[in-house]
């Protein structure tokens, strides 16, 4: 059986007052969804292990049947792998945001104001001009995406993911050694001390330096949001990974398809070939039809498909509360319906999945790692007695509640 997850990135979220209190997914009309629920099997899903942050490089591994444990490193080698930037031995890879600060020191948004990747291309430039070094690079990645690589570099350090910290002072949040590891030596790396004091060096630096940049002086003049200031987190060495298919024998072959370097680096190190669609922006207005398009194509000569939509996380840092529903409702809509459309007419028969990865609530604008709502719709599959697929509904599923790579073995059961 051929098996595809469709992921909304950020999907989950709590009741709304200005949505009669109701969550975004009450809301929502998600004829498709509910539909796939009613048919299927629901439940909810621990993503994120006790002892991590919430972030979406951790949810989308576990959910992918993963061991944090064993395998995680952090977004900033994921990405380097989706981007093709080859790791040495020693470099320490850090995601770097451009991020947006007010001039009274508090955090404004994480992404810069929403650059796109053509805007962020010269500042990153810039920056490797004005900052790089033979121990200092950074590499381009999308939008407001980016990546430090510090050669030598500590991992042992503690980073603030920036949208975790909407309208926070920027400056407490600066980066800190792991208590204890201060002076931690490994060879020929420089201590969690040295790395910290050098990054946030770098932090401090780019500041002056991208208010200074032609960009921003005229973001300035139209009263838009400054891209002036990096913020580099998560960072790790190379991971040591086994494929999907070492794991999962039935999964000879694979698919990812997504916007997000993360989930592109998350896809390479599984073994899934990484599938790039023109106007796939990782926005609310992504190229819903040309992902969707690619899916059904990939699930035509492929055992298992990866399908990530961003949109819904981006709207949930953002606050925007009626463009978090639409996000749920495009996902419905202009990619779940027409891939079940689709695959309805094949003679191979198709599981198709369908959850968040964790919950980004409007109004708190962070991740949150409470169980995920989940369903899995496959011929042959008894459905449970749930009718809508949410985040409440979901909590009477016939799956209850599975852990982490629970998941993943609760899909590769199905023949």
């Amino acid at each position: 059986m051929k098996t595809i997850i469709i992921l909304g990135d950020g999907m989950a979220d709590y009741p709304i007052e200005q949505l009669n209190g109701k969550t975004p997914l009450q809301y929502a009309e998600t004829p498709y969804m509910d539909m796939l629920a009613r048919t299927g099997r629901t439940g909810r899903l621990v993503t994120v292990p006790d002892g991590y942050t919430p972030g979406s490089e951790v949810a989308n591994t576990a959910i992918l049947g993963y061991d944090l444990d064993v395998v995680y490193e952090g977004r900033g080698p994921l990405e380097a792998a989706s981007i093709g930037y080859e790791m040495d031995p020693l470099d320490l890879a850090l995601r770097c945001n451009i991020i947006s600060v007010r001039s009274d020191g508090t955090i404004k948004t994480h992404n810069g104001g929403n650059l796109t990747t053509e805007e962020s291309t010269p500042l990153v430039t810039y920056l490797n001009e004005n900052l790089g070094s033979d121990k200092v690079k950074f590499v381009r990645g999308i939008q407001y995406r980016h990546l430090l690589i510090i050669k030598g570099g500590s991992k042992y350090i503690e980073c603030a993911p920036p949208h975790d910290h909407p309208n926070e002072e920027w400056a407490p949040l600066l980066v800190k050694p792991k208590h204890g590891m201060e002076n931690y030596k490994e060879e020929g790396r420089l201590t969690p001390q040295e790395t910290a004091d050098l990054v946030n060096d770098l932090i401090i630096r780019s500041k002056e330096l991208l208010e200074k940049h032609p960009f921003n002086i005229q973001r300035q003049e139209e009263g838009k949001d400054l891209a002036n200031i990096i913020w580099p987190w998560s960072g790790g060495y190379r991971p040591a990974m086994q494929t999907l298919s070492e794991i999962y024998p039935n999964i000879k072959s694979g698919a990812v398809i997504s916007a997000v370097d993360l989930i592109r680096g998350i896809g390479h190190y599984a073994g899934l070939d990484i599938i790039k669609v023109d106007g796939a922006t990782g926005l609310w207005d992504t190229n819903y039809e040309g992902k969707t398009a690619a899916a059904i194509e990939q699930l035509k000569h492929k055992d298992f498909v990866f399908l990530h939509v961003e949109a819904s996380d981006e709207a949930g840092h953002d606050g925007e509360v009626m463009l978090k529903v639409k996000t749920i409702e495009n996902l419905d809509s202009r990619m779940i319906g027409p891939i079940v459309e689709a695959t309805k007419q094949w003679n191979e028969p198709v599981c198709i999945a369908v959850l968040p990865d964790h919950y980004t609530p409007v109004e708190k604008r962070i991740h949150i790692g409470e169980p995920v709502p989940f369903i899995i719709n496959a011929p042959g599959l008894d459905p449970d007695s749930v009718q809508t697929y949410d985040e409440y509904s979901c909590v009477n599923g016939g799956y209850g509640i599975l852990r982490l790579s629970e998941f993943m073995q609760e899909l590769n059961k199905i023949k």
